[in-house]
């Protein structure tokens, strides 16, 4: 049991050593920022239309008025752009089973995506996946902190060119 735990500590110190240290400040500031790639350049400002996130009441997985809105003026660019796709993750907060909280999340996610495919975006370009409780945004116990973690979240993905249909 001992010569594992020796070999796992000595590989962990052996990778650490063989590091190099890290830049002083004034170096750091000193060199020019990478370019971005112009697809991830398009990815950045296609961000600026998402929404950081939409929120749900407790064990709800009903869009309220506010995601409505949001998801709304998200629709409206994105349906402009072919060339994105989006990526939503359902979140929840910390009551509840694992199960019943991955399940919910996968609620919370799938009626983002139908909102958006129910105004025009093509399914294919929406996916979902739920995270349960796994990510919280406040890791406090209260309602305050599960309020902001009751979400779903947004991310999109620029269409990788092996995806573009021949007709």
């Amino acid at each position: 049991m001992r010569i594992p735990s020796i070999a796992i500590l000595t590989l962990f110190l052996a990778r650490a050593l063989a590091r190099p240290p890290p830049e002083p400040p004034a170096e750091q500031a000193a060199k020019p920022a990478p370019a971005a790639a112009p697809t991830e350049v398009a990815r950045r400002a296609a961000l600026a239309d998402v929404p950081a996130s939409i929120y749900f009441d407790y064990d709800r997985s009903n869009l309220k008025p506010g995601a409505r809105s949001a998801l709304q003026t998200f629709f409206q660019r994105v349906q402009k752009r072919p060339d994105l796709h989006v990526r939503i993750e359902g979140n929840c907060d910390e009551r509840g089973t694992t199960e019943y909280n991955l399940a919910l999340g996968q609620r919370r996610a799938a009626a983002a995506k139908r909102y958006l495919t129910d105004h025009g975006i093509a399914a294919d370009r929406v996916s979902t996946v739920s995270v349960g409780e796994e990510k919280p945004v406040d890791p406090g116990h209260d309602e305050s902190a599960w309020a902001k973690n009751r979400r779903d979240e947004f991310e999109i993905v620029m269409a990788p060119a092996t995806l573009k249909r021949t007709p």
